[in-house]
């Protein structure tokens, strides 16, 4: 590979573009507004303004969505998933799985999924 484009596959490692653009794709699916690209811009003005501390980052579904999403992964009603079901789910959504926090050992409840998710 040369020099260039390995200093380009960093760059996008670095910055996390590449979960950023994932995002905005999963959100585009999503809501599928009727203008897309005044809602990438106001989604991306949300994340600015949260950075600022002026408000929460825009999330990609609201909480009833994901207590259902949970619900379908807790078939049998136990009230906590195992990390594997937890990282199907982020594939799933387009997020990263990369350096998940929780070790096999774990599991997930509702609480820790709708706080990570």
């Amino acid at each position: 590979m040369a020099a260039r484009e390995q200093r380009g596959l960093e760059y996008l490692r670095r910055q996390r573009l590449a979960e950023l653009l994932q995002r905005l794709a999963a959100m585009l699916l999503y809501h599928r507004p009727e203008r897309p690209r005044e809602f990438l811009i106001q989604v991306l003005e949300g994340v600015k303004a949260a950075r600022r501390g002026e408000g929460e980052y825009p999330e990609l579904m609201d909480e009833s969505n994901l207590e259902a999403m949970f619900s379908l992964l807790d078939v049998v009603g136990q009230g906590h998933i195992a990390p594997a079901e937890y990282g199907g789910a982020l594939k799933a959504l387009g997020l990263s799985t990369e350096e998940l926090p929780f070790g096999e050992d774990r599991s997930i409840t509702l609480d820790v999924f709708k706080e990570e998710v």
